[in-house]
C-alpha cells in the first residue's frame, strides 16, 4: 500500500515536471517569436531609414552630377570653340602657304616660259644661221665645181704644153702633174688641219684647264715619297748580335718566317729589310720592332710574333681597303678587291704610295666627271681600281694592267670599269669618256711636283732616249729634253721641213715616244722651225 502510494506520488510528480517543461518550451517559443517579430520590425524600420538616406544621397549625387555635367558641357563647348578657332587659324595659315607656293610655282612657270621663248628664239636664230651656212656651202660647192672644171681645163693645157715643150709622153706628164697636185693638196690640207686643230685646242684647252684646275683645287692632297726598303732603328749596336743569334739561328728564323732578307752591316744602330713583297716587308718590320721592344729574341718567339703580326696586318689591310672605299664614296666592291686595295698602302711606284695615288685618281676623276655631267660613280670606281693589279704584280706574271683587268673580270666588275683599267696607260682604246678621265687623273696625280721620283741613272737614261727618238727623224737638226723630261724641243732644218710638215713631224715623234718609252704623266713635243737669212755688207 505504501509502495502504491509512492508510485502514485512519483507518477504525479513526473507528470507535473513534464507539464512544466512543455509550458516552458511553449513560453520560450512565444518569447522567441515575439523577439523575432520585434527584431523584424526594428530591422524593417532601420532598412526604411537607410533607404531614405540612400535615396537622399542618390538625389544629392544626381544634383551634383547634373551640375558637373553642365560644367563639363560648358568646358566642352569652350574647348570645341577653341579647337575650331585653332583649326581655322591653321587652315588660314596653310591656305596662305599654299597660296605663296602657288605664286612661286606660277613665277617659276613664267620664268620657264621666258626661258623657253629665249631658247626658241636662239633655235630660230641657229636655224637661220644653218640655212645661211647651207646656202654658203651650196655656193662654195658651185665655186669648187667651177674650180674643178678650171683645174681640169688647166690640166689638159698643161698636158699639151708638157708634151710640146718637154717632149714628155702623156703618162709621164700625167704623173708629174699628179705629184704636183698631190703636193699642193697635202700642203693645203696640212694648213687647214693646223688651223682647225688650233681652234679646237684653244677652246678645249681653256675648258680642260678650268675643269682640271677645279678638280686639283678640290683634291689638294699632300705627297710623300716612300722608299722600297724598310729601315728598323736599334737601341744600340749590341742588339745586332741578339738579332743574329747563336750561329745565326735567330736571323734565319726571321728570314724564313717572313720571306724578307735582313741586311746587318756596319751602319750604326739600324737593320735594313729588303724584299720585293711590300706586305711581307711590313710584317718583318713590325715583328722585328716588337721583338726588339720585348727583348726576348729566339726562334719560337720569332715565329709566334710573326704569326700574330701577320693576322693583325691582314685585319689592318681589310680596314685600309674599307677606309679607301668610304673616303671615295663608292660601295658594293667585292671583299677580295677591298683586301687587295688595302694592300696597296704598302706598295710604292716611283716612290709614290699607290694607295694614296688610287684614292686621289678616284677623287680627281669623279670631280671632272661631275663637272662634265658624266657618271661620277663609274669614274670614281674605275679610278680607285685602276692600279689594283699592283697589289699582286710581285706574285703573278704580267703587267699590272693585265693583272688588274683579270682581277676585275674575276670579281664581276662592269665592262666599263675593266676598259678603264686596261686603257689608263693607253694599251687599248678607251670606250667611255670616264675611261679618258681616269687616264687624265692618273697623269695628273703622277705628274704633280713631288709625287714621284726616280733614280738619277734612270732619269738621265730616259732623257737620252727621248732625245734619240726625236733625232731619228729626217730633217731634225737638234733636240733638247727639258723640264725634267716633260718636254722635248726639236729644231728642224728649214730647207727640208716647211711649216705644214712640222705638224706631221710633231705627231710622228709623239707617237714613237708613246710606243717606245715608259714615263709618268705626259711629254710635250715642241717642233721649232726657224729660217734665217744672213748677208754681209762689204
Amino acid at each position: 500500500m505504501a509502495t502504491a502510494n509512492l508510485s502514485s506520488l512519483f507518477l504525479a510528480g513526473t507528470v507535473s515536471v513534464g507539464l512544466f517543461i512543455v509550458v516552458l518550451i511553449v513560453a520560450i517559443v512565444v518569447i522567441g517569436f515575439a523577439a523575432f517579430f520585434a527584431g523584424y520590425l526594428i530591422h524593417k524600420k532601420n532598412t526604411e531609414k537607410k533607404l531614405g538616406e540612400v535615396n537622399q544621397r542618390i538625389k544629392i549625387m544626381l544634383d551634383e552630377a547634373e551640375a558637373e555635367g553642365k560644367a563639363l558641357k560648358k568646358e566642352a563647348i569652350l574647348e570645341a570653340k577653341e579647337q575650331d578657332l585653332k583649326l581655322r587659324n591653321e587652315f588660314e595659315r596653310e591656305s596662305k602657304e599654299k597660296k605663296l607656293e602657288l605664286q612661286k610655282a606660277e613665277q617659276r612657270l613664267m620664268q620657264k616660259e621666258d626661258n623657253l621663248d629665249k631658247k626658241e628664239d636662239a633655235l630660230q636664230k641657229r636655224s637661220d644661221s644653218l640655212e645661211q651656212q647651207q646656202k654658203n656651202l651650196a655656193r662654195q660647192e658651185g665655186e669648187i665645181k667651177k674650180m674643178q672644171e678650171k683645174v681640169a681645163h688647166q690640166h689638159d693645157l698643161m698636158v699639151q704644153e708638157l708634151e710640146k715643150v718637154a717632149q714628155l709622153t702623156r703618162e709621164e706628164a700625167k704623173q708629174a702633174l699628179t705629184e704636183s697636185i698631190l703636193e699642193e693638196a697635202r700642203h693645203d690640207v696640212a694648213v687647214q688641219v693646223r688651223n682647225i686643230e688650233q681652234e679646237a685646242k684653244d677652246e678645249a684647252e681653256t675648258n680642260a684647264k678650268k675643269i682640271i684646275s677645279l678638280a686639283i683645287q678640290r683634291c689638294a692632297s699632300d705627297h710623300a715619297s716612300e722608299i722600297t726598303v724598310s729601315v728598323v732603328p736599334l737601341p744600340n749596336d749590341d742588339m745586332k748580335a741578339r738579332i743574329i743569334g747563336r750561329e745565326g739561328r735567330n736571323i734565319r728564323a726571321l728570314e724564313n718566317a717572313t720571306g724578307i732578307e735582313l741586311i746587318i752591316d756596319d751602319t750604326p744602330e739600324v737593320v735594313i729589310l729588303s724584299g720585293f713583297d711590300p706586305v711581307r716587308r711590313e710584317v718583318a718590320r713590325l715583328s722585328l720592332e716588337r721583338l726588339i721592344g720585348d727583348g726576348r729574341i729566339h726562334p719560337a718567339r720569332i715565329e709566334e710574333t710573326v704569326e700574330k703580326v701577320r693576322k693583325e696586318l691582314d685585319q689592318q689591310i681589310k680596314e685600309n681597303g674599307e677606309a679607301a672605299m668610304f673616303e671615295v664614296g663608292i660601295f658594293g666592291i667585292h671583299p677580295e678587291l677591298i683586301k687587295l686595295l688595302g694592300r696597296l698602302k704598302y706598295r710604292t711606284s716611283y716612290g709614290q704610295n699607290v694607295y694614296k695615288h688610287s684614292i686621289e685618281v678616284a677623287q680627281l676623276a669623279g670631280m671632272m666627271a661631275a663637272e662634265l655631267g658624266l657618271d661620277v660613280n663609274l669614274a670614281k670606281r674605275a679610278g680607285l681600281l685602276h692600279d689594283i693589279g699592283k697589289a699582286v704584280d710581285h706574285e703573278q706574271e704580267g703587267t699590272h694592267i693585265q693583272i688588274g683587268a683579270d682581277l676585275a673580270k674575276k670579281y664581276k666588275e662592269s665592262a666599263n670599269v675593266i676598259n678603264a683599267i686596261m686603257a689608263h696607260h693607253g694599251d687599248v682604246e678607251p670606250k667611255t669618256v670616264e675611261a679618258v678621265l681616269v687616264q687624265a687623273a692618273d697623269a695628273i696625280s703622277g705628274a704633280r711636283p713631288g709625287a714621284r721620283r726616280e733614280t738619277s741613272t734612270n732619269y738621265v737614261k730616259r732623257l737620252e732616249q727621248l732625245e734619240q727618238i726625236a733625232a731619228s727623224f729626217k730633217g731634225v737638226e737638234k733636240t733638247y729634253a727639258i723640264q725634267a723630261g716633260r718636254e722635248v724641243r726639236v729644231i728642224v732644218k728649214p730647207e727640208q721641213i716647211d711649216d705644214a710638215q712640222t705638224l706631221f713631224l710633231a705627231k710622228d715623234i709623239a707617237k714613237k715616244i708613246e710606243q717606245e718609252l715608259e714615263y709618268p704623266g705626259q711629254i710635250k713635243v715642241n717642233v721649232i722651225r726657224e729660217f734665217r737669212s744672213v748677208e754681209y755688207a762689204k
